[in-house]
């Protein structure tokens, strides 16, 4: 996601006083975190950076009061020994973990996979008239192909204007994310063989070839029991810092701005 320029577009609404402790968060300071916390809405990044800088003088406070920023280095050496030391995260338990597979299997899947080739007419999205005129020629490559198959690397190198053409059209073996999204779930769908019409994107039409389909499969618990146990720390390390950070807020007190116990920010979480 873009960063939101400050300058093209209608100031946020202020937000009241915030003061964490004994010390006040300025609005320059917020104005200055802004630019770290992307966001469609204004008022909502500017909130966003309210809540990181409230987060951050919570846990420096609170390193403060314990002693620690005399031997750290600069403020994230300090919230980094903080949290090492405050912070208690269990293990996850081996029957956790085979449950959260099980209930997650799809998340422990080797994705679907699609052998692709394509030809690339190119268009600019707002030239009308190019894009009707590649898609008849695309329309015609396709009938070519139906005819003769084997002449797709052939009209590839000819019509393609992707560099894949050099390689007779091939994009390899491709899976969900790997390519443009407005091209991505198509070829997830789509069977095997020639499609019968050309595709739309933002860079004009394709014409494309399913080669080989590799679907989903789920993989066996001893194969990402790793990634699971990872999982369920990483998630175990969220829910004991946002507890953490709301009982700091309850002892040090903030005024002016509330953190969410339900919120779903990263810095909560």
């Amino acid at each position: 996601m873009k960063r939101i320029d400050t300058h093209q577009v209608e100031a946020p609404n202020a937000l009241p006083l915030i003061t964490v402790g004994d010390q006040t968060i300025t609005q320059d300071e917020i104005a200055q975190e802004m630019q770290y916390h992307p966001a469609t809405d204004l008022n909502q990044a500017q909130h966003n950076a309210a809540r990181a800088l409230v987060v951050r003088q919570l846990l420096l406070q609170q390193a403060q009061t314990m002693g620690l920023a005399i031997d750290c280095e600069g403020d994230e050496a300090v919230i980094s020994a903080l949290l090492e030391r405050e912070l208690t995260v269990p293990k996850p338990q081996d029957e956790d973990c085979r449950r959260f597979h099980k209930v997650e299997i799809d998340r422990f899947s080797e994705p679907c996979q699609v052998l692709t080739r394509h030809i690339l007419l190119a268009a600019g999205p707002d030239d009308a008239r190019s894009r009707d005129s590649q898609y008849h020629q695309g329309q015609k490559l396709i009938q070519q192909l139906r005819d003769a198959p084997q002449r797709f690397p052939e009209l590839a190198q000819r019509f393609s204007q992707c560099p894949s053409k050099d390689q007779g059209g091939e994009l390899g073996w491709l899976q969900l994310g790997q390519t443009i999204p407005e091209l991505d779930k198509v070829l997830q769908r789509l069977p095997e063989g020639l499609h019968a019409r050309p595709l739309p994107t933002r860079y004009g039409w394709h014409v494309v070839h399913i080669i080989e389909r590799r679907e989903s499969r789920p993989l066996p618990y001893e194969q990402v029991e790793e990634r699971v146990r990872h999982t369920l720390t990483e998630q175990a390390t969220r829910r004991a810092l946002r507890h953490y950070l709301l009982a700091l807020e309850a002892d040090i007190g903030v005024k002016g701005f509330q953190l969410d116990p339900d919120s779903n920010s990263p810095l909560m979480q």
